[in-house]
């Protein structure tokens, strides 16, 4: 398993958090990316998401929006989303993602909450999940067979 993508709404403070952590704790043998299924196309990251993720040493300044398409389902070996909500509108779209997308609090069966347009302190508590599950799915993806 080599391709991940990360997937929420605009791909301008979940996916990208994730994406940026989840590639730091890969490492280069690993391609990690992230869309929104509305993205802002080609926005920077929320100015709170950048601070939170800078205040926790993870450079996230060169991340633009991008929209979600079919060639990039088609790329990814694991899609992970914030949501049940995305994994329903993504499996009833592309019912053949069955079985490779995955929401992000699957280990807890929570939801990651949006805190776009929330104060700094839904910022940090968005933060706080994606950090606690990053390590989960790092192991999971780095011991998968699809290696």
């Amino acid at each position: 398993m080599k391709n991940i993508l990360v997937l929420c709404t605009g791909n301008i403070c979940r996916s990208p958090t994730a994406h940026y952590l989840l590639q730091k704790q890969l490492g280069d043998d690993y391609e990690v990316t992230s869309a929104g299924l509305g993205a802002l196309v080609d926005h920077a990251p929320d100015d709170l998401a950048l601070k939170v993720a800078y205040d926790h040493d993870l450079d996230m300044s060169n991340h633009r929006a991008k929209q979600v398409t079919d060639e990039l389902l088609r790329w990814a070996d694991l899609v992970l989303v914030m949501e049940a909500g995305h994994k329903n509108e993504l499996l009833s779209k592309y019912p053949w993602l069955d079985g490779k997308i995955f929401r992000y609090g699957d280990p807890v069966q929570v939801d990651i909450p949006d805190p776009y347009h929330r104060p700094e302190s839904a910022f940090l508590m968005t933060w706080n999940f994606i950090a606690k599950f990053t390590p989960y799915w790092v192991e999971r993806i780095k011991t998968t067979s699809l290696k």
